[in-house]
């Protein structure tokens, strides 16, 4: 099996002056259920190279036991320091994709036409597409087949506005994603804040926060068996 994971290259949190990126849980956790698993990674983002890491996400508080292997794991961190360019991939040539968060997506992902026409990609060889927290967002311009919205009548989730006002930046954002699946006709759900919720819906696969990012990848693992 062979999984491609789609980071973000965008490190500017608006223009808060602070910086930004991926949520290292969301990649970590995944990375490791995909490993053990015995599949073939491949990490991928839009400038290629190192994407960067969201500050916050590296702190002690915010540290697992994925997250504390991969800070042991050399040859992981290599990877990561070497993604190819995403305009490089061909959905083609892998079994599933998935797309770890943090708030770095909501810039750079949803508004790539590259990733878009790599999820429609996947979405139209019938392969399953995975997403977490902020991820989710990159399918805010990605089409169906007849032209719609993918998300529209389709169950999905993805960081609530109750969450994103938790971490104090619902105006910083550049869209909210639980109101814009609700606009784009998607029937958006959430679970409890900060506790595991993922929904499948068909080869669709999304997660809420952080602590859903083990669970979306096991669900594409069921998926591609």
């Amino acid at each position: 099996m062979k999984v491609l994971m789609v980071l973000t290259s965008h490190d500017q949190l608006g223009d808060t002056g602070r910086k930004t990126g991926f949520w290292l849980e969301e990649f970590a956790a995944p990375y490791y259920v995909f490993k053990d698993a015995g599949a073939e990674l491949v990490l991928a983002s839009p400038a290629g190279g190192q994407p960067p890491l969201d500050p916050v996400s590296d702190q002690p508080d915010a540290q697992t036991e994925q997250t504390r292997r991969f800070a042991a794991d050399p040859a992981a961190q290599q990877a990561l320091a070497n993604t190819v360019k995403l305009d490089t991939v061909n959905a083609a040539d892998f079994d599933t994709v998935f797309y770890p968060g943090g708030h770095g997506p909501l810039w750079d992902l949803a508004e790539s036409p590259v990733s878009i026409a790599l999820i429609e990609s996947f979405e139209r060889a019938g392969k399953p597409i995975g997403f977490v927290c902020h991820a989710p967002g990159a399918l805010r311009h990605v089409k169906a087949v007849n032209g719609e919205p993918l998300v529209k009548g389709r169950r999905v989730t993805g960081f609530s506005n109750s969450e994103e006002a938790a971490v104090g930046l619902t105006d910083v954002v550049p869209f909210l994603i639980e109101n814009d699946f609700k606009t784009l006709g998607g029937k958006y759900e959430k679970g409890a804040d900060w506790q595991s919720f993922v929904l499948e819906d068909g080869l669709l696969i999304t997660g809420q926060n952080p602590a859903s990012s083990s669970d979306v990848a096991k669900a594409l693992l069921k998926l591609t068996a």
